[in-house]
């Protein structure tokens, strides 16, 4: 599958007391990517809410292999990995030109908005199933 890419740039409230982005904001970069990632799928939440469907993240595992800084433009790509009838694996990336610097496998699942798992929709299962 082709990487879905989005630029994100660093603000100086990402950054912690040494100019290094927190790590704990590469989460919120994360989610960014995975969000536009389905968008430009055709995928929205509020669309999967009024379904009474929500996605949740089931576990993520995170490498950090370089440090961001103040100002720096960087790119988070995101991929199928797998996907099956309640879980959808991506591979995400977060690259300062083309050097990585966080890696993530993020494992999402479906949830019932009221509560309790739920299968993934069938539209979304036919649309990643050639993906991954």
């Amino acid at each position: 599958m082709t990487q879905h890419s989005f630029p994100v740039r660093i603000y100086y409230e990402d950054t912690d007391f040494s100019g290094n982005v927190y790590h704990a904001a590469y989460l919120k970069f994360f989610e960014r990517g995975r969000t536009e990632f389905l968008r430009d799928e055709g995928i929205h939440h509020s669309e999967l809410a009024a379904q009474g469907i929500a996605f949740a993240v089931r576990s993520m595992e995170l490498q950090f292999d370089g440090a961001a800084h103040i100002d720096d433009l960087l790119t988070v790509t995101t991929e199928v990995a797998t996907i099956s009838g309640a879980r959808l694996t991506l591979r995400q990336a977060i690259l300062r030109d083309q050097t990585v610097l966080t890696r993530a496998n993020v494992v999402v699942v479906a949830i019932k908005t009221a509560g309790g798992p739920a299968r993934m929709p069938r539209e979304i299962l036919a649309r990643f199933a050639a993906k991954a």
